[in-house]
């Protein structure tokens, strides 16, 4: 542009009302002539924003041709699991060529509307696709569509997405499990090879262990989040929710990058040849820890001895086992819950889903979409997320960043709690979630009684955890989940496949 011409501001210059008004807020006591000088010096200010404004922002790689799809009616989505139906083609070849993927739709596929469960994004289509997306597709495998999730990924049930709930294939009257609901049933019912999902706390586990179907968490950061709307960025996962344990194994070798020549240092345990492989090494010799508390928790007497035969099980088959006792696990929930309050209320309500004070890629119209849907309409915030946000608002006016703090220290002493029981044991391994998936309610007044004592945990300490499908009762599936050391996610897909062969072999 020729220098000296006008050119609109970046940002809209505060009139010295407007600063009064905020100084009086801020409880800051500026004089008048504090308040000229900060009018003065605004256009100062903002000319930095201008220029930043005004350079060309990267974006994210959009490598394979696509059509916007459709919304598919009722009479063609069984259990009411898609948000949007695509088809987009990958590379021709690769190791997830002719699989077909549902994706988590707080995930970003170009072209292709998102929601994330909630009307505040309803409309909004992303121009990049996530980093997980762009692997899926260069590794062959074929995006038909996107799954539907709870309202803003704030819910373990599966009936607060403002699409309508996500019905249980194993039963229709029952949860499908949140926030990756749309994905577990999908896979669970086979419309999907594979599928991606989200965990926060449990949001993976909770619909795998109650849909049957294979679901990891993998190690904090081994998969990129890149792309994808956050809740509280130490404690975003996305991973993979398969069928079997070779079908998962494989979806992580991808995700991860292992092909990619990743920092040898922070991957050496897992970045081996023919990855995928390793799986079927075998379970004799291995130390399995069973975690004690892991059944304290439990309200469901026939979910504790469902995985407790499973286990026995294993010990048959050569594997070293033990049950190891671990108070502290019983505290998970305490220190997970002001770090997912503050933090989430932080990153997606004041962030717009981005959060802020972290490196990498900020999706901008991602944050923009979220920012105007919850300035206009914040009224549409499920009745759940409404009262989560009034209380972290409480928090926040009283007693500021204290229990968050508090949360995060804890964190370290938790973390380090599981670490020194995993330097004796390979794995450990517990019931996923204290009971069987509970009735779909018809009212949102009905009460909803949940608990998550063993998935929140490893959310906050980033240990990888996956749940596989340890049997059923009454007809509804009951998960067993292995939790192993920091980017050891090979010996986990060991135990869980050596376990796998046990399981089908005894059906």
């Amino acid at each position: 542009m020729a220098e000296g011409l006008y050119q609109s501001p970046a940002v809209a210059y505060p009139s010295l009302a407007e600063l009064t008004r905020l100084s009086e807020e801020m409880r800051l006591q500026c004089t008048d002539d504090d308040l000229q000088v900060v009018e003065a010096e605004f256009k100062n200010t903002a000319r930095p924003l201008l220029r930043v404004s005004q350079l060309p922002q990267p974006s994210l790689p959009v490598n394979y041709p696509r059509t916007p799809g459709y919304r598919p009616v009722q009479e063609k989505n069984p259990h009411n699991a898609w948000y949007w139906r695509c088809n987009i083609k990958g590379a021709d070849t690769g190791k997830l060529a002719g699989k077909t993927f549902a994706i988590k739709d707080n995930i970003a596929v170009a072209g292709v509307p998102m929601m994330n469960g909630s009307k505040i994004l309803e409309g909004y289509t992303p121009e990049f696709d996530a980093t997980v997306v762009t692997r899926i597709l260069d590794a062959g495998g074929r995006i038909v569509g996107k799954s539907n999730c709870e309202h803003l990924c704030m819910s373990g049930f599966s009936f607060t997405c403002d699409a309508g709930p996500v019905r249980n294939p194993h039963d229709e009257t029952r949860n499908t499990g949140g926030s990756s609901s749309g994905s577990g049933a999908l896979v669970a019912s086979g419309e999907v090879d594979m599928a991606l999902g989200g965990d926060q706390g449990g949001s993976i586990r909770i619909p795998a262990s109650w849909c049957g179907i294979v679901g990891l968490k993998p190690t904090f950061g081994l998969v990129p989040y890149t792309g994808a709307m956050s809740l509280e960025t130490t404690l975003d996962h996305l991973g993979p929710m398969t069928k079997t344990v070779a079908d998962c194994a494989v979806l992580l070798e991808v995700l991860a990058g292992y092909d990619e020549g990743r920092d040898p240092r922070q991957y050496a345990k897992t970045v081996v040849p023919e990855y995928s492989k390793l799986i079927d090494a075998g379970i004799s010799g291995k130390k399995i820890g069973v975690l004690k508390q892991g059944f304290d928790v439990c309200t469901e007497p026939d979910v504790v001895e469902i995985v407790r035969r499973e286990v026995d099980r294993l010990k048959e088959a050569g594997a070293e086992v033990e049950e190891v006792s671990l108070p502290i696990h019983l505290d998970g929930p305490a220190i997970w819950t002001p770090v997912c309050m503050q933090g989430t209320y932080k990153c997606l309500i004041q962030g717009n889903g981005n959060g802020q004070f972290w490196k990498g890629y900020y999706p901008v119209s991602m944050q923009e979409a979220t920012s105007r849907g919850l300035y206009t309409r914040p009224q549409d915030l499920s009745k759940e997320l409404k009262k989560f946000c009034l209380k972290a608002e409480y928090l926040d006016r009283h007693y500021q960043n204290k229990f968050y703090a508090m949360g995060q220290n804890m964190t370290m002493v938790l973390t380090k709690a599981y670490d020194e029981v995993l330097a004796q044991y390979d794995v450990l391994v517990m019931p996923t979630l204290p009971h069987k998936a509970p009735k779909l309610p018809k009212t949102d007044d009905e009460p909803q009684k949940f608990m998550l004592p063993n998935t929140v945990s490893f959310n906050s300490t980033g240990h990888p955890a996956l749940s596989i499908n340890a049997g059923s009762s009454e007809g509804l599936p009951v998960g067993m989940q292995i939790v192993g050391r920091h980017f050891d996610e090979t010996t986990i897909l060991q135990v869980a496949r050596s376990y796998e062969k046990i399981r089908d072999v005894n059906k």
